[in-house]
């Protein structure tokens, strides 16, 4: 799981927003859930992004995407094994 969740983050980091969201779409966490919504922010489609933000029982965040990034990076780093 923690490998699929960064390749996520990587894909959107190297510009490949459908890859990225193409990853996450069918993983049922949150932090998938958390990724889906900081896509969907990105897009911008907030009206989806809070739907996912919602199920990732996370605000939506006012940072920049760059920091959100990288908390999510930071989080999935943490939090999972490889």
């Amino acid at each position: 799981m923690k490998n699929k969740l960064l390749k996520a983050l990587e894909l959107d980091k190297n510009g490949d927003w459908d890859g990225a969201h193409k990853l996450v779409q069918d993983v049922g966490n949150r932090d998938a859930y958390w990724i889906h919504a900081y896509l969907h922010r990105k897009e911008p489609d907030l009206s989806n992004a809070s739907y996912w933000y919602y199920r990732a029982q996370r605000p939506m965040p006012k940072t920049s995407f760059d920091k959100e990034w990288q908390e999510i990076h930071d989080f999935i780093e943490q939090h999972y094994i490889s």
